[in-house]
């Protein structure tokens, strides 16, 4: 991150920390990346929750994350800086909606989240690119999970040997 940046946000601040993804967005290459990646381990603990609570986790995560990066970037003073994470993270609890969160599909689901998080197909790049603040921010992440998620249960639809026989 440029140092005009880093003087505008604190680690300490827990809504900067939360928006940088517990720091992961700091690290000066593929910061979207290593956001989703932050999301892995969140996703496994989350993992022993029952559906419901899972649910309400991933709309409070995309929900929250309107304010963290919102905040974030009006404290940079920067639209959507590739240091703000925290939508990479609520992008990957949408990927996980409604599936087993075995290794073969975590891998699978970040894998497919990022092609869509990079790629921005439509209507994500339209969203990505006309929509500002912390709900532009988020949306678009949300969208590439909803298409990662999509992605995973047609998988699993149309060959359901495939996930399922390498999670045995």
């Amino acid at each position: 991150m440029q140092r005009e940046y880093r003087e505008r946000v604190s680690m300490k601040n827990p809504v900067h920390f939360l928006a940088l993804g517990f720091g992961s967005g700091l690290i000066p290459f593929m910061p979207g990346t290593f956001g989703s990646l932050v999301a892995i381990p969140l996703l496994v603990l989350a993992g022993t929750l029952n559906e419901t609570a899972f649910i309400a986790l991933t709309v409070l995560s995309c929900l929250s994350g309107i304010y963290f990066c919102g905040k974030t970037a009006d404290d940079m003073q920067v639209h959507d800086h590739g240091s703000i994470v925290w939508d990479e993270v609520a992008g990957m609890f949408v990927t996980f909606l409604f599936l087993p969160l075995s290794w073969p599909y975590l891998v699978a689901g970040f894998l497919l989240f990022r092609i869509f998080d990079i790629l921005k197909p439509w209507p994500i790049g339209i969203i990505d690119k006309r929509l500002h603040g912390g709900t532009g921010i988020m949306l678009d992440d949300i969208l590439a999970g909803a298409m990662a998620c999509l992605s995973l249960h047609v998988i699993t639809f149309l060959w359901p040997h495939w996930l399922i026989g390498l999670a045995s």
